[in-house]
């Protein structure tokens, strides 16, 4: 048999015992207080580790924080913006409408003093036809204020083509913007156009085969050179910009908008001056300019937009 005596701090071993435990060894002494202090620092971290939470989400609502006086204003602000923009989407729509009720009225009344007697599938019939001639008679009254009321109407259409492109919705558009480029059409583009297709005629007198791709050529270098610089200088002047921006404007465009029309003009003139006579080329031309000048009010209007967004970033930076 073991014997086995116990002291308060010493064990003594006799007999067959396992070898892990041996005599003299001590055994381990047990300290209630440890597992208490433990848990104590585990609250205290809780604790501290709440306090800092709950002192991030006061820093917070303080700079989030903003007086109900200031919270008033800003929601008018807002609500003004709003109705500021429903009023102009309205103006922008009364605009579209009137001038397509118009339009389409005077197309399809063309006949109007004739049609007693007849069906509305004669007076569709025959409205383009009459339209037609109605616009012949015009060209040989009046040919520059047609040819420069053609190319207005076309720029404006354009222009706004451009700004669907650019993503504005449809009826969303800059008003200013529109008249710009028509105003331009109307008062340029139509005029000089008229004049340079008769001097055109004159320069390349001869109806030789070679007579067709030299106008082409002329007109897609010395013509488009002048055209487009005219363009983008007075593009320019109406938007107020200084001699020098509308220099580095018409510098930084030269030569990208001059090849980019070389993918587009070549073909089309062809048929402009091997087919279409002198007095109907601008309408024709006005046809194709309705993806040209798309082209060239998106270039132009982006690298307008590039520049303020320049000067407004350098301005924040040196603020």
């Amino acid at each position: 048999m073991a014997a086995l005596c116990c002291f308060p701090a010493t064990i003594i071993v006799s007999g067959n015992l396992p070898s892990r435990i041996r005599i003299g060894d001590r055994l381990p002494r047990h300290n209630p207080f440890k597992n208490q202090r433990r848990l104590i620092t585990k609250r205290r971290s809780l604790i501290v580790g709440s306090i800092i939470e709950d002192r991030e989400a006061i820093d917070v609502k303080s700079v989030n924080f903003k007086p109900e006086e200031e919270r008033k204003e800003d929601e008018e602000e807002g609500e003004d913006r709003d109705t500021d923009r429903l009023m102009s989407r309205g103006i922008n729509a009364a605009i579209v409408l009137a001038a397509g009720t118009v339009a389409v009225t005077k197309l399809l009344t063309i006949d109007h003093d004739y049609w007693q007697g007849w069906t509305l599938y004669e007076i569709l019939r025959y409205a383009p036809e009459h339209n037609w001639v109605a616009y012949e008679q015009i060209l040989k009254t009046n040919p520059v204020l047609a040819k420069m009321a053609i190319s207005g109407i076309v720029y404006s259409l354009g222009d706004w083509i451009a700004q669907c492109y650019e993503g504005k919705p449809l009826f969303e558009f800059d008003r200013t913007r529109v008249l710009r480029s028509g105003l331009v059409g109307f008062t340029l583009h139509g005029s000089f156009s008229h004049y340079y297709y008769q001097f055109c005629e004159a320069l390349f007198p001869f109806q030789e085969w070679w007579v067709v791709p030299a106008k082409v050529a002329f007109d897609q270098t010395v013509w488009s050179a002048i055209w487009n610089s005219i363009y983008f200088t007075v593009l320019g002047l109406l938007r107020f910009q200084s001699p020098a921006d509308i220099f580095s404007e018409i510098k930084t465009t030269f030569w990208p908008m001059l090849t980019a029309g070389w993918k587009l003009w070549p073909l089309a003139h062809l048929v402009t001056y091997g087919v279409i006579p002198v007095d109907q080329r601008l309408l024709w031309v006005d046809c194709i300019e309705l993806i040209w000048v798309t082209i060239l009010s998106t270039y132009s209007n982006e690298k307008v937009e590039a520049q303020a967004s320049e000067i407004t970033n350098s301005n924040s930076s040196e603020d």
